[in-house]
């Protein structure tokens, strides 16, 4: 599904700067930072996961002071993606670096299905890392059960005031707004480097900026920048569209009202970040820290009417991605512009922490050159319904292309339904990047050849199985 344009780099040679050469010329991120010797990072990195809930990519007005720090003083990925823009799946992607067609969480409901033998946190703590888990883990998961391969925890039943947790083995209400409560929990397991030295590993997941999107008290009502839309939000004719979408019914007042709230509770979030950084400079521990911050799917602010994820646009699987590592040369405030995704998180970790993988995984480490020239995006409909919403797609920088299928899954994730394709989209992203102009409605044949989508629906099938 994709293509090696370079040699991919181990993590030892990459500290080495042995990628420079090979990754200057397409990946300016990663290999102008390559150059820092391999002593610098000798010691394995802690590392710092911060996934937040529905933030799509159009966000940074909030986020001001984490951008000032994992932007300006690491890497910004410009095209970066979901595999499904849905919650549980997205992030068992984040733990095990696959596909939810290879890890089986297909839907919210279906969190068992993740094989944890397979998840990142499995092979750093076998490592002789230190494991904690602050917020939301994975939806549909019990709260009485501990969360596997994290030492130290505090589960978030999701809620934005006044949560049900489960710390440690203990279900327990605690009063507060929960974004600060993660805050916290996650500075004291900071703190606890000072008397064990073990280096660790954190995964903290607010709620943020999941519905019902409820702020903290001091940025309730805060303005925000004004928005007008965008033309997917303004579109006037979706005849072109899925039936869904054409019978989908949200406003520009709608996108208002979500965008605005998003704002506000992700102020919370950026707070928390600067906390962090704050904590690993006082420590001394912040240039050893590999920090990565991802949103865990994107959300529609109605364009072509949809006010929610689960849709193939661009709003609902491109999120925000960063990442920085300055022990590992990835500190100097870069960009980075090629196709990365959520499958690429446990690669990086376990590069940069030296570990291979003796389990199958998708994505590859962007500590590497590696570079894709596609991504599979990938969605399942729960239950039967009429409107056939199961759909897969090839997403490059330039191009989209969709199918919709009779498929739909069970509360395990188990796949049913004939497979066969009901409707189709083509986008031609560099002229139409708000997806207004489905150029397979009506189209001839020919007119289906000149667009080359016999050759991308058949590497869309190839990516489906892979």
């Amino acid at each position: 599904m994709s293509k090696r344009i370079r040699t991919q780099v181990s993590r030892r040679g990459f500290l080495a700067g042995t990628a420079a050469a090979a990754a200057a010329a397409t990946v300016p991120a990663i290999g102008q930072a390559a150059a820092t010797p391999a002593a610098a990072a000798a010691v394995r990195p802690n590392i710092l996961l911060i996934v937040t809930d529905d933030q799509p990519k159009q966000t940074d007005w909030a986020l001001q002071k984490t951008i000032g720090w994992l932007a300006g003083e690491g890497v910004k990925f410009n095209h970066g993606h979901v595999t499904t823009p849905l919650c549980a799946p997205s992030r068992s992607s984040v733990f095990s670096g696959r596909y939810a067609h290879n890890h089986g969480v297909r839907n919210n409901a279906a969190s068992a299905s993740l094989d944890q033998n397979t998840t990142v946190q499995r092979y750093l703590k076998q490592a002789g890392y230190r494991t904690g888990l602050f917020g939301k883990y994975l939806n549909a998961w019990n709260i009485a059960d501990a969360p596997p391969h994290f030492e130290d925890f505090a589960l978030l039943q999701p809620s934005y005031v006044d949560g049900k947790w489960n710390v440690n083995g203990t279900v327990q209400t605690i009063n507060g707004y929960t974004t600060n409560i993660i805050k916290n929990r996650t500075l004291s397991f900071l703190d606890k480097a000072a008397t064990d030295t073990r280096p660790w590993f954190a995964y903290v997941t607010p709620y943020a900026s999941h519905g019902p999107r409820t702020p903290e008290a001091k940025y309730a009502g805060v303005p925000v920048p004004e928005w007008n839309g965008r033309p997917s939000v303004t579109e006037a004719d979706r005849s072109d569209k899925p039936p869904y979408i054409k019978e989908a019914t949200g406003t520009l007042e709608d996108g208002k009202r979500i965008r605005a709230e998003q704002l506000r509770v992700l102020l919370s979030v950026d707070d928390a970040v600067q906390a962090f950084k704050d904590k690993l400079a006082a420590t001394g521990q912040l240039d050893n820290t590999l920090v990565i911050y991802i949103g865990d799917n994107g959300f529609g602010w109605a364009d072509h009417g949809w006010t929610a994820k689960s849709v193939p646009y661009s709003p609902a699987h491109e999120v925000p991605f960063y990442l920085s590592w300055p022990a590992g040369g990835l500190g100097a405030g870069t960009v980075d512009d090629r196709i990365v995704a959520n499958i690429d998180i446990a690669p990086t970790i376990l590069d940069a922490a030296g570990i291979t993988p003796n389990t199958p995984q998708d994505g590859t480490s962007l500590l590497s050159a590696y570079s894709r020239d596609h991504l599979l995006v990938e969605w399942w409909r729960k239950g039967q319904g009429t409107d056939h919403r199961t759909w897969s797609s090839y997403v490059s920088k330039d191009k989209q292309y969709v199918e919709y299928y009779t498929l739909y899954t069970d509360a395990n994730g188990t796949v049913a339904g004939t497979g066969e394709v009901k409707f189709r989209e083509y986008y031609d992203l560099a002229a139409d990047p708000h997806q207004l102009v489905n150029k397979l409605y009506q189209a001839t044949p020919a007119q289906e050849r000149n667009l080359g989508i016999p050759a991308l629906a058949a590497q869309l099938a190839a990516d489906r199985v892979g």
